[in-house]
């Protein structure tokens, strides 16, 4: 199953948080917001399709996460959990904890934002820049 959210950059991208990456419905992203990679996203995980969410709240589902930005892709392998609760309707967030909250999409991930190539991190400061955020479970 793969399922695709389209974001768009801000000025205020940083992607330096060391245990989450976010994308966020929200047009506005102040500094502070150091996890966010993306926003004006088309999809919150309140949007998400229903055989999806069954998907994400398995725990023995491995998930990827992709994301394309111009001509770069980051991956993230994480794994799905059983209390997730799928219902926030601005935010998704992918941790490498456990911790399960209305935003969380996946724990145990790999990977957070601090780890975005930093020419990706430079291409999504231009509000201008588009990107794909694709969720895959096999």
């Amino acid at each position: 199953m793969r399922f695709e959210i389209e974001f768009s950059g801000h000025e205020n991208i940083r992607s330096n948080h060391q245990k989450t990456i976010e994308i966020t419905k929200e047009s506005h992203l102040t500094p502070q917001g150091d996890c966010i990679i993306g926003v004006n996203a088309n999809h919150a995980c309140a949007d998400l399709p229903q055989d999806l969410k069954k998907k994400l709240k398995n725990s023995d589902s491995n998930i990827t996460f992709s994301i394309d930005v111009g001509d770069y892709n980051f991956t993230v392998e994480g794994k799905g959990h059983p209390d997730l609760i799928l219902t926030h309707t601005e935010d998704i967030v992918i941790r490498k904890s456990d911790f399960v909250c209305p935003r969380t999409l996946a724990v145990k991930c790999d990977k957070a934002s601090d780890l975005l190539p930093r020419e990706m991190v430079t291409l999504l400061q231009d509000p201008k820049t588009k990107g794909i955020f694709t969720i895959t479970i096999n």
